[in-house]
């Protein structure tokens, strides 16, 4: 079940809504109002795993990521593992996973562990965040940002060797509406002492005033922050509500960053709290658009459920907003792409209950230049996951197409990582753009939803090549 209303324990972030509504119109005219100031990109840094490279996130092979997923709110719904296997099956590549270092129950070093886990096996860039930090200043639990840097040093032996895996968002909205001049200073110490205690990770900053800059802190003070990583390996974020209600005030906001040249996701956003608040398919767009990444807030348990994509974390219970943030053409089903991380590794399975992955090869054959692997990675009642590896034989290809027949009624409901249609019960499977051209013996995967009623028997697959 969701939280109970008005517990603050459950969802600070209710609290804050006739605040933010208040805000609206005030920010609106600050916003307005920015100039746009040029200034020089970070330089890239040799840095572990997925890192910062002017304003684009890379993996550490060079290839470009962009986040797009949901925030789940692990530290409050601890019982709440199959969220993972479900968030990926529902197209997300990117989960921000809400912890505590002692404002609410505590996650331990194993309890994290086992998140990096449940995000590994689930092709997941895992995003962690201290939410104990929530609007220092102004809520008198919150906790300091030095604070939140000592609960991830005392994390460090489950993290460190993670870089490709996770990015450290150090903590959750730090700083509320009180003092949000203080946020520089907070920041940029903790950010240094990341990096002093030996922290190699991609970090992650949000903006003061409730994660909104609705007093544009961040906007004027980013590189003072972005300067402090001796690495260069830092990301800002900015959380979008209410004070977002306008296209134009998303606008002026993210054209204002891309003329400083600095990193920006979208670490949180919403759509609704009453009519009119908060321009998320703006949001969606423009995201889109700039190539940044987004993570919307959130898969289920708030006290409000307004805001939550699945009800009581079940995800048969799609709400509108699930439909806002994954359908349409500027949403996660569409525009999500998996870490490549993940592409060349044997499937896991999204969770633990799914049965063992059932596989199906291409026979290698002299005249074929690649072969393609069917595996079933996950199954559940009346649906199920699938992936397909695709393996260039001895000469280099530019392009690849995989078919084949279901034996049993099954269908492909939607797909990722290559254009995939059907007729009847055959599927023919074209790489996309990103993954046709293929080096002698290479590989890459794609991953698909599908249905199945009484068999779900593995197919014979083929591959051709150009």
């Amino acid at each position: 079940m969701g939280a109970l209303p008005n517990d603050p324990h459950r969802s600070p972030r209710k609290g804050r809504q006739t605040m933010r509504r208040v805000l609206v119109a005030l920010c609106a005219a600050l916003l307005a109002a920015a100039g746009a100031v040029l200034a020089l990109g970070n330089p890239a840094y040799a840095a572990t795993g997925l890192h910062v490279s002017g304003t684009d996130i890379y993996e550490a092979n060079g290839a470009k990521f962009v986040m797009r997923g949901v925030n789940h709110a692990h530290t409050w719904y601890t019982s709440q593992t199959s969220s993972f296997a479900a968030i990926k099956a529902a197209g997300a590549n990117t989960v921000r996973v809400v912890l505590s270092g002692g404002r609410w129950t505590a996650n331990s070093a194993s309890d994290v562990a086992n998140v990096i886990s449940l995000c590994k096996a689930n092709k997941l860039i895992c995003v962690l965040e201290d939410h104990d930090t929530t609007g220092y200043g102004e809520d008198s639990a919150a906790y300091t940002l030095d604070q939140a840097v000592n609960y991830w040093i005392g994390l460090k032996s489950v993290l460190v060797g993670q870089e490709d895996y996770i990015a450290i968002n150090i903590g959750n909205e730090p700083i509320g509406n009180t003092n949000p001049a203080q946020w520089t200073a907070a920041t940029t110490a903790a950010i240094k002492k990341m990096r002093d205690n030996g922290f190699q990770h991609l970090l992650m900053i949000d903006a003061p005033n409730w994660g909104q800059d609705w007093q544009q802190v961040m906007l004027a003070n980013g590189q003072t922050v972005l300067d402090a990583d001796a690495q260069h390996n830092t990301v800002l974020s900015i959380h979008m509500y209410a004070v977002y209600a306008q296209a134009s005030t998303i606008t002026s906001y993210l054209d204002t960053f891309k003329s400083k040249g600095w990193p920006l996701v979208i670490g949180e956003f919403g759509w609704q709290f009453a009519s009119g608040e908060v321009d998320d398919q703006t949001i969606l767009a423009e995201a889109v658009k700039r190539n940044l990444g987004y993570l919307g807030w959130s898969w289920s348990g708030n006290t409000d459920p307004i805001l939550d994509m699945v009800l009581n974390f079940d995800v048969n219970q799609k709400t509108t907003w699930y439909h806002r943030v994954f359908d349409g053409p500027n949403g996660i089903t569409a525009t999500a792409r998996q870490a490549t991380i993940f592409g060349a590794q044997p499937s896991t399975g999204p969770s633990s209950s799914s049965p063992s992955p059932s596989t199906s090869s291409s026979p290698p054959s002299p005249g074929k230049k690649c072969t393609a692997a069917y595996t079933v990675t996950g199954q559940w009642p009346g649906g199920f996951q699938g992936e397909v590896k695709v393996t260039a034989g001895s000469s280099a290809i530019s392009g690849w197409t995989v078919t084949w027949t279901y034996a049993n009624g099954q269908t492909v409901s939607n797909a990722w990582g290559a254009t995939v249609t059907s007729s009847g019960s055959s599927i023919t499977a074209k790489n996309v753009g990103y993954n046709g051209g293929l080096g002698a013996g290479a590989s890459t995967s794609f991953g698909f939803l599908g249905s199945w009623t009484g068999t779900n028997s593995v197919p014979a697959v083929s591959c051709t090549a150009v």
